[in-house]
């Protein structure tokens, strides 16, 4: 969603040589092609347009990638893994989302509780940040955790690592909070 369309075509499907003005010689190979073999994650899909929607279900029925601007398309083989906030079923059901699309990449669902439904994650995931950005055990005291726990976290775990990110660069160790 935060790229235009063109460039998300480029970047998903690949250019050929001379397929637009300041294309690299020689093409490039898009991410669905990078892909071949493994598994492509695409996070937000409920964003991708329309047309981008009719190309990628073009790869998944068809098995093949056709490049910006090539005549031939070139054979993948891989996953798609796709993530969203969105209700792909009600896109599909309004219209603003191609129902084969969805029935194609809903083979298999996992849906996510939010990180306010999952309170006693909050402290395993805390601790893991801590460790994962400073290399240290949280250094949040009980009512620190306690405050975690309660809060509402709207950004779910992506808002928790950048609060833990945040007490990285700003807090003093130990942390403790402030009533």
């Amino acid at each position: 969603g935060a790229i235009s369309e063109s460039l998300l075509e480029a970047e998903l499907f690949g250019y050929s040589d001379g397929a637009f003005t300041g294309a690299r010689r020689g093409g490039r190979v898009g991410l669905v092609e990078a892909a071949d073999g493994g598994t492509l994650f695409l996070d937000e899909i409920g964003e991708l347009p329309l047309p981008l929607q009719t190309r990628l279900l073009r790869v998944l029925e068809e098995r093949e990638v056709l490049r910006v601007g090539a005549t031939e398309p070139a054979p993948v083989d891989l996953r798609v893994v796709a993530a969203t906030l969105q209700s792909l079923e009600q896109r599909a059901a309004d219209g603003s989302f191609r129902r084969d699309l969805y029935y194609r990449l809903a083979a298999l669902r996992i849906a996510l509780p939010p990180l306010r439904a999952r309170r006693s994650d909050i402290p395993l995931l805390a601790r893991h940040f801590f460790r994962q950005l400073r290399g240290i055990d949280a250094p949040l005291d009980e009512a620190a955790m306690a405050a975690l726990g309660a809060a509402d976290w709207p950004g779910n775990v992506r808002e928790l690592r950048n609060l833990v990110a945040r007490l990285v660069v700003f807090a003093e160790l130990p942390i403790e909070l402030a009533a």
